[in-house]
């Protein structure tokens, strides 16, 4: 008997040039899936993988048109490519899929952080309502990258945690790791934020609270991700309502080599998100030595283990007591880096993708 060749199409079309969370995860995860005959749907070819040429303007970069795009070509482009090629299977490292076809689908889930924080003009809000529950319901299989988000996938959607395989990600060890960098008497000590300025990053706390602290004219804090203009001036004029807007540091988009740089040279990273689906940069700046203070909440236990200070995220005091104690005690910090580092090495790509090369290879056989 003639065995059966798996046929696994690989749906890339949503990567973005400056990576963000989903990007990144794609780009670490299907190289360890080549085994499974794999085809990858990319807008550019990738060496030592068949790749299938789709539009180049189905990605977050364009916008809302972007999203829109890619639904529709999702919906209905999608279908004949993967009977074209006659696949067995179609992975997405997002939660989209072709509806009422025949097209088999594991899709990875990453957060529902859009229903947990609805915006009331976001498109997101029946993105997630009303599209992605009907792909999960027809979906072979669901991956997600911690237990928290599993969890929100049985209670919001009514989904079997039968159905879902929690997988947590990993980081680049290489990349985030302890650096040499040069002692300079002139530089003031900072705090640092790593992220989007959406309300549930919760940065109007991480200022407030740096404001609280004691000496707080000795040091700075430098929130370092994607300005917002929904967002950004606001948190700027809450700066300076508290007299602290000659410390605030707002680096706006940090290219990914500059980044070990400056989590190197950070007192700590200040990431008390209200909710995260997994929380990169906990593990990057860990993997740097960094010390950090997160978030009791949703994955980010999960992340940091006994390798952080975990705060309730909803208490200022908390999180000021927390940044005191990292500003102060040396012996403190030393011993959070240490735990760091060895609590990081635990999380690896190499991980992520053979257990998702092994999920995969069940829905193929």
């Amino acid at each position: 008997m003639i065995e059966k060749q798996s046929k696994l199409l690989i749906n890339l079309s949503l990567l973005l040039s400056k990576p963000t969370g989903i990007t990144v995860y794609a780009n670490n995860v299907f190289p360890y899936l080549k085994s499974l005959e794999t085809t990858l749907l990319a807008s550019q070819q990738y060496q030592d993988f068949n790749t299938y040429l789709v539009p180049n303007n189905l990605t977050p970069e364009h916008g809302s048109k972007g999203h829109l795009n890619r639904l529709l070509w999702t919906q209905f482009k999608l279908p004949k490519i993967y009977n074209t090629l006659q696949a067995d299977l179609l992975f997405s490292p997002v939660p989209e899929a072709p509806l009422y076809s025949k097209c088999r689908s594991v899709v990875m889930v990453h957060d529902l952080i859009p229903l947990r924080f609805p915006k009331k003009t976001s498109p997101l809000t029946p993105y997630f309502k009303y599209y992605i529950p009907q792909v999960l319901k027809q979906a072979e299989h669901i991956i997600c990258n911690s237990q928290a988000t599993a969890k929100d996938i049985v209670d919001i959607y009514n989904i079997s945690a039968q159905k879902i395989t929690p997988i947590l990600l990993g980081y680049d060890q290489t990349h985030f790791q302890p650096l040499q960098v040069e002692e300079n008497t002139l530089n003031i000590p900072y705090f640092l934020y790593l992220g989007r300025h959406d309300p549930h990053k919760n940065v109007n706390r991480i200022i407030k609270a740096f404001a609280n602290l004691k000496k707080r004219q000795d040091y700075q804090l430098w929130l370092a991700g994607p300005t917002d203009n929904r967002y950004t001036p606001k948190l700027i004029e809450q700066a300076q309502e508290l007299g602290i807007e000659k410390q605030l540091k707002i680096l706006d988009y940090v290219e990914y080599k500059e980044l070990p740089i400056i989590i190197n040279k950070a007192l700590a990273l200040v990431f008390p998100s209200l909710w995260e689906g997994f929380g990169f940069p906990v593990l990057e700046a860990m993997g740097c030595g960094t010390p950090v203070i997160t978030s009791n909440l949703s994955s980010l236990p999960e992340v940091a283990g006994n390798a952080a200070l975990l705060i309730n995220p909803y208490n200022v005091e908390e999180l000021t007591i927390a940044m005191e104690k990292i500003a102060t005690d040396n012996e403190l910090r030393s011993q959070l880096k240490t735990l760091g580092l060895q609590h990081s090495k635990k999380f690896s790509w190499q991980t992520t993708g053979e257990q998702t090369l092994e999920t995969l290879r069940t829905f193929l056989n």
